[in-house]
């Protein structure tokens, strides 16, 4: 009784609410809505293609945002967003390693989703160019994360007899898969940097007993 008034709730809250929030959500960063976003059209709830072309737009639109703030205002942005300027030098050395390729790579890179197309904008990239490698990228991106998803649901309905019974179940391993993911990524940034920050440390012990 529970069970099927909440799922009631949320057919009601997505169906109001759920393409403007995917929208939304792949125009600032990412895959965990779309793919939630996925599992929820093999629901029902809403429908894979219009969850695609939504995502496909999002994520185009906000691509094309970063670039053209990077292209006016990149300077300023440096100055003012220190994560930016971090990242600035790293972003550089994707650009010149891969060239062409980073303006189609930005968003599977993990931590360079926002900055990569900024500090493009900020380089002699031809605009034009950037388009047609960007809608290519988000079209791509939104039918892989969105089929992610569906085939989640697909997949546990050959082990669940009814898959809407379990509903919540689903959405809760889901959303813990996406999170084990997300936490991998940030432990293996973390080892990554750990031998910077023993130089650093070593760099300031060492400036410490200079000082003394």
């Amino acid at each position: 009784m529970l069970g099927g008034y909440v799922n009631h709730l949320l057919g009601e809250y997505l169906q109001q609410h759920g393409y403007w929030v995917l929208f939304l959500w792949t125009f600032l960063e990412g895959e965990a809505g779309l793919i939630l976003a996925g599992f929820l059209a093999f629901q029902g709830y809403l429908t894979l293609p219009a969850v695609i072309v939504t995502a496909l737009g999002g994520a185009f639109l906000g691509d094309q945002f970063y670039f053209y703030l990077g292209r006016w205002k990149g300077p300023w942005l440096l100055k003012m967003f220190t994560l930016v300027a971090r990242k600035f030098r790293k972003a550089l050395r994707l650009i010149e390693k891969y060239g062409t390729f980073v303006a189609f790579i930005s968003r599977y890179t993990y931590g360079f989703r926002i900055v990569l197309p900024i500090i493009l904008g900020m380089s002699s990239f031809p605009a034009s160019r950037f388009l047609s490698l960007n809608m290519v990228s988000a079209l791509l991106w939104a039918t892989l994360f969105s089929l992610a998803g569906y085939f989640f649901g697909k997949s546990a309905s050959l082990f669940v007899e009814d898959v809407s019974r379990y509903e919540m179940h689903l959405l809760a391993a889901l959303a813990g898969l996406i999170f084990c993911m997300w936490l991998s990524h940030f432990v293996h940034a973390w080892f990554r940097r750990k031998p910077a920050r023993t130089r650093l440390k070593r760099i300031r012990d060492s400036r410490k007993t200079v000082d003394q």
